[in-house]
């Protein structure tokens, strides 16, 4: 080949190192997109994973939807439609929720409002998690003779979501 080229024969080694040092750039380019691919689908992954879950836990989430709901005083499971103040009651808003996810907690809150629609009192609590479809808790306010007298509506929200409301009258 040094012949054909009409090269001298003392430049051999020098173009074999030259040979040599493209074949290892060549590698070296081949490595570095190798790599450039695992890391780019390393993080395609960590991101995706993460999202499909959020996207999951929303969607199950936005199933949970209100089967029942009652006011009630202390240990009474008779549904109320109005409320005597005197005696400082604890008032019981009792929700029972179908298609909760099993297995998850449940952040929920209420808003207890006033006759003037005046938000006096804000519940936010977290469930135990959840082991059956169908769920019942509970939101509490305590009555006392200086609270209002006139129609009260308490609103449940599943993380911000409003799930139901109710009304009674304090009398």
């Amino acid at each position: 080949i040094l012949q054909e080229l009409n090269l001298p024969p003392d430049v051999l080694e020098d173009a074999l190192t030259q040979v040599h040092r493209k074949q290892a750039l060549a590698q070296q380019a081949r490595q570095r997109k190798r790599l450039a691919g695992i890391v780019g689908a390393v993080l395609v992954v960590a991101i995706a994973i993460p999202t499909v879950l959020f996207w999951q836990n929303r969607q199950d989430l936005g199933r949970v939807s209100v089967q029942q709901d009652r006011i009630t005083l202390t240990q009474d499971t008779q549904a109320l439609k109005s409320i005597d103040r005197q005696g400082n009651p604890d008032v019981y808003y009792r929700v029972t929720l179908k298609d909760v996810p099993i297995g998850k907690k449940l952040a929920l809150s209420c808003d207890w409002a006033d006759p003037s629609d005046q938000v006096v009192k804000q519940n936010r609590f977290e469930t135990q998690p959840v082991t059956t479809a169908v769920w019942t808790t509970h939101c509490r306010y305590r009555m006392g003779s200086a609270t209002p007298t006139g129609t009260w509506t308490v609103k449940m929200f599943l993380d911000g979501r409003p799930l139901d409301n109710a009304t009674f009258e304090v009398k």
